[in-house]
């Protein structure tokens, strides 16, 4: 199974993410750089609202997303409640 990845600026915003991403997605593997964070999964990988949200103690528009995103592969599912990227098989 190929592995899809998003690369997000690394920001204080952006350790709440990361955060909820991990919580939500165990498999997922999380490298820092020093203005960087990359996380990837093997097959698919779930960006929750309502995960982001809690772990900022704010409501979080999952759009929000794109003001840190720098790169991301795989396919792209992207509603008001989720942000998914999964390679269909």
């Amino acid at each position: 199974m190929q592995n899809v990845y998003i690369a997000l600026q690394n920001t204080d915003e952006t350790r709440a993410i990361v955060a909820a991403i991990t919580s939500q997605n165990p498999q997922a593997a999380v490298t820092e750089y020093p203005a960087m964070v990359k996380i990837d999964a093997p097959g698919k990988l779930v960006i929750s609202r309502e995960h982001v949200s809690e772990e900022m103690g704010r409501d979080w528009n999952i759009q929000e997303l794109q003001l840190n995103l720098i790169s991301l592969s795989g396919n792209i599912d992207e509603t008001d409640d989720a942000f998914t990227l999964h390679w269909h098989v």
